[in-house]
C-alpha cells in the first residue's frame, strides 16, 4: 500500500514532468493510475537524475543501488523510492524490467549513438518498452501478445520523442537519428551537432522515423483490447497524445531543430474523448490479426521477462506486410527526394 504523501509527490512529479502522460493517467482507474504514477515518478527520477548530473555513469551507479535497496525492501528515504518499493512488492514486478530502463540511462550516460534504426529501437526498448511492460504488470496482464504490443507501444512514443527533440537534443550534444541515414544524406554527425540545421534531408529523416513510430503505433492498437476494459481508455489517450506531437511535426514540415511541436489542452482533452470512444469500440470489434505480430526482435527479451509461461502464437500477418510496404514506399519517396537512400 503506497503512503498517501508519498503518492501525493508522485503525483506532482508527474504533474509537472511529463504532461503528455499526466493528461493520458485521468482516463485510468485509481487502482492502476496511483500505482502507475509511483512506477513513472521513480522512472522520472532515474532519468533526471542521468540528464541533470554532471556525473552520469556515477549517477547511473546510485541508481543501481536505488534499485538494490527497492528490491531487498529498504527503500533509500525519499518518496519516489517508498512508492517504487510498494509497487514492486504490491505486484511481484520482474526486475528485469527497471534493469533495462537503468541500462538504457547508462546508453545516455555514455552518450551513446546509434548506428541503425535496429540500435536506436534497442534503445527505445530499454527506455519506453521496459516502462510500457511495467505497465502491463500493473494491470495485472501477463499474456505475450498483449506485452508485444505493449512493447511496440514504448518504441512508438520513444520514436516520437526523438523525432521531437532533435534540436533539443543537438543542444546537450546528443543525436539518436540512425548514423546511417546521416551518412546516406552526406551529413558528418560532428558537424550536425556543432551546427544544427533543418535541412531537406534532415527533415526527411525525422519523417522517416515519424513513419516508423506510425507503423508501430498500428500495431500497438491490438493489444489494447486484451487490457481490462476500464484501462484502456487511458492506454489509448497515451497513443492517441503521442502520435499527435508527429501530426504537429507534420505540420511544421518536420523541422523539429529550429522549433518544439507541442499539444493543446484543448487537443489532449479532445482525444481523451475520442480515446473513450475508441475504448468502446473494442467490445464490440473482432480482435485484429495484428495481434498475433512477433514481438519486435529488440524488445522480445521484455515479453519474456515479465509473461506468463502459457506459449504464445505468432504470426507475420497479412496486415501487418502492407503496412511495411506502405512504410518501403513512403520512404522510398524520401529517398528520391533527399538523395537518401537503403
Amino acid at each position: 500500500m503506497i503512503d498517501q504523501k508519498d503518492m501525493e509527490h508522485c503525483r506532482e512529479a508527474i504533474r509537472h514532468g511529463s504532461l503528455s502522460f499526466h493528461a493520458a493517467s485521468r482516463l485510468l482507474p485509481g487502482r492502476v493510475r496511483d500505482p502507475a504514477l509511483a512506477l513513472y515518478a521513480f522512472c522520472r527520477l532515474a532519468d533526471d537524475e542521468v540528464d541533470l548530473s554532471s556525473r552520469k555513469r556515477a549517477a547511473v551507479e546510485d541508481l543501481r543501488e536505488r534499485l538494490d535497496l527497492a528490491y531487498g525492501g529498504r527503500p533509500r528515504n525519499a518518496a519516489p523510492d517508498r512508492a517504487f518499493t510498494s509497487v514492486i512488492e504490491s505486484f511481484d514486478m520482474p526486475r528485469a524490467l527497471p534493469e533495462a530502463l537503468l541500462e538504457g540511462l547508462a546508453w545516455d550516460a555514455e552518450m551513446r549513438m546509434y548506428p541503425t534504426l535496429s540500435d536506436l529501437t534497442s534503445y527505445s526498448a530499454r527506455v519506453a518498452s521496459a516502462v510500457g511492460v511495467m505497465m502491463c504488470v500493473l494491470m495485472g496482464v501477463r499474456d505475450r501478445h498483449a506485452l508485444a504490443r505493449a512493447a511496440d507501444l514504448g518504441v512508438a512514443m520513444q520514436f516520437t520523442n526523438i523525432a521531437r527533440d532533435v534540436g533539443e537534443d543537438a543542444l546537450e550534444d546528443r543525436l539518436y537519428l540512425p548514423l546511417e541515414w546521416l551518412e546516406h544524406s552526406g551529413i558528418d554527425p560532428k558537424d550536425f551537432l556543432g551546427k544544427p540545421q533543418a535541412t531537406k534531408a534532415v527533415r526527411a529523416m525525422v519523417k522517416r522515423l515519424l513513419i516508423e513510430a506510425e507503423r508501430l503505433y498500428v500495431r500497438s492498437e491490438a493489444g489494447i483490447g486484451s487490457l481490462p476494459l476500464t484501462v484502456r481508455p487511458g492506454i489509448f489517450a497515451a497513443r492517441f497524445i503521442y502520435a499527435a506531437i508527429g501530426t504537429r511535426l507534420q505540420g511544421m514540415g518536420h523541422n523539429s531543430v529550429d522549433a518544439r511541436a507541442v499539444t493543446t489542452k484543448s487537443q489532449k482533452a479532445m482525444l481523451a474523448g475520442w480515446s473513450m470512444a475508441r475504448s468502446s469500440m473494442t467490445v464490440v470489434m473482432p480482435r485484429s490479426p495484428m495481434i498475433h505480430a512477433k514481438p519486435l526482435p529488440e524488445t522480445a527479451f521484455l515479453v519474456d521477462a515479465a509473461a506468463d509461461p502459457e506459449p504464445a502464437h505468432w504470426s507475420d500477418t497479412v496486415t501487418d506486410a502492407l503496412a511495411s510496404l506502405k512504410r518501403q514506399d513512403l520512404m522510398r519517396g524520401d529517398a528520391e527526394q533527399s538523395g537518401m537512400s537503403g
